[in-house]
């Protein structure tokens, strides 16, 4: 039974989404981490630019060195985020020169200043600071000591600038999920189009068209279209064995009723009672034989369509044939043969499988053995254990079969080449198909110096499968 668990789509759907929400997530962590780097990177520009203008604005009165503070350069330190800015100007001492906000600045800063550029965050009471220091060589005409400049700024733009570049960055990023989405379903519905196409062809197939696929298939769908070429090839095969079946079936059933109505047809013709009482025993007769067919026929029938085996149970092979081989030498049709088992194995031989059925495959064998030898004939049925298995065997004296005619024995209305006897042909396709359903191998064998032997290796119970 077919049940539906979802849609390619849905599943390519997730299986992408899945990933790129993975991809995304990275994406959004290294966009986070790079806006913060870009608004510091912006921000500490914009203090040493401020702390340079600072810096070429200091003047000297004799050794005094006096600063007016450019409004460049509290330009450049007020931004649009309406930021707190500091400056302190100090001299090579430490002292304050000029200065803006009361921000103590560490000695250690002071002393690393003076070596190199520097950056410092601080918190100043509540707020988060942003200062940068510098020396610079500021001389004057009587001393030539440098000076310390530092400015610095509130956090609070250097956040806006990266929420604000972050934010960008997740609407690009989102613009391009959203593109991609259609972009990806219009991908699957090209991608998926040659199985469309596939569906379509195979919908618009009447019931009884069996040839190849005509089709042209990526890769990905190649093994499924032969494997339809194959079930199609199967399907082709089925169906002219059953017409041949059936035709051959007609063409049997057709010749002992043809034989019926010429012999009641005589009967009719006749006022002679003797006449009469032999037209009724030849009526007797084929309607004996055509019966036979018949129950053949529907034997076959319901071993090849009513599908596999499903109630198998352990049974004991040996006393099933042991039972049935007495049953049969008792009957009338055996009275002319030597029919016995050979020497069977002292444990029991136990198999996997339907009684009716192998009481029916016990029976045919022993029929078709009865039929196609000549009276006086010696039928022997025996069991053997081999490894794993267990084989099943029936072999007689008789005239044997051609080699060339030994491989197709087990189809249908197939009588070995032979047209001198009342038997149908159908005793060993009914044994092929039973030894199917038990998962039991079946092969005809020549026997020395002449005769027949029909060998069926059926797995031990347990090894079925």
């Amino acid at each position: 039974m077919i049940q539906v668990e979802g849609t390619l789509k849905a599943r390519l759907a997730i299986l992408l989404l899945v990933m790129v929400s993975g991809l995304g997530t990275l994406l959004m962590l290294e966009a986070f981490y790079s806006t913060q780097r870009a608004a510091e990177r912006a921000y500490d520009s914009q203090l040493e630019a401020a702390a340079l203008t600072i810096a070429e604005s200091v003047q000297w009165e004799g050794s005094d060195p006096v600063v007016e503070i450019p409004a460049a350069a509290l330009q450049i330190l007020a931004t649009r985020h309406q930021e707190r800015v500091f400056y302190a100007v100090l001299d090579h001492t430490g002292q304050r020169i000029s200065a803006n906000l009361d921000i103590a600045i560490p000695a250690a800063g002071h002393e690393e200043a003076a070596i190199t550029p520097i950056w410092r965050d601080l918190t100043q009471g509540d707020t988060r600071w942003r200062l940068h220091g510098r020396e610079y060589d500021s001389a004057g005409w009587e001393v030539q000591d440098p000076v310390q400049i530092w400015v610095g700024h509130t956090v609070s733009g250097r956040q806006a600038l990266a929420s604000e570049l972050f934010e960008r960055a997740i609407i690009r990023f989102v613009a391009m999920v959203l593109l991609a989405g259609i972009l990806m379903l219009l991908a699957m519905q090209v991608a998926l189009k040659p199985m469309r196409r596939l569906r379509h062809q195979l919908r618009r197939r009447k019931v009884d068209d069996m040839r190849p696929l005509n089709a042209r298939v990526p890769e990905e769908l190649r093994e499924m279209a032969e494997a339809l070429d194959t079930l199609f090839a199967r399907q082709r095969e089925s169906r002219d064995t059953l017409l041949r079946f059936t035709a051959d079936a007609s063409h049997q059933l057709k010749t002992p009723l043809a034989g019926l109505q010429s012999t009641s047809e005589l009967a009719l013709n006749s006022r002679d009672p003797d006449e009469w009482y032999r037209a009724l025993a030849g009526v007797h007769d084929g309607a004996q034989r055509t019966s036979r067919l018949a129950g053949q026929l529907l034997s076959l029938a319901r071993l090849r369509h009513v599908g596999e085996a499903d109630e198998l149970m352990p049974l004991d092979l040996k006393n099933l044939l042991h039972e049935t081989v007495l049953e049969w030498a008792q009957r009338e049709v055996a009275m002319n043969h030597d029919l016995g088992l050979d020497r069977l194995p002292a444990e029991p031989m136990v198999v996997q499988g339907e009684p009716w059925a192998l009481r029916e495959l016990l029976g045919n064998l022993i029929d078709n053995a009865l039929r196609y030898t000549p009276p006086g004939s010696e039928i022997t049925l025996g069991l053997k254990k081999i490894g794993e298995h267990i084989m099943l065997y029936i072999e007689d004296d008789g005239p044997g079969v051609a080699p060339e005619v030994r491989s197709r024995l087990f189809q249908p209305f197939e009588r070995g080449g032979r047209q001198d006897t009342q038997g149908s042909g159908l005793g060993l396709a009914i044994v092929d198909s039973i030894a199917q359903r038990h998962a039991a191998e079946l092969q005809a064998k020549e026997r020395l110096p002449h005769g027949l032997r029909v060998e069926l290796h059926f797995p031990a119970a347990g090894e079925a499968s």
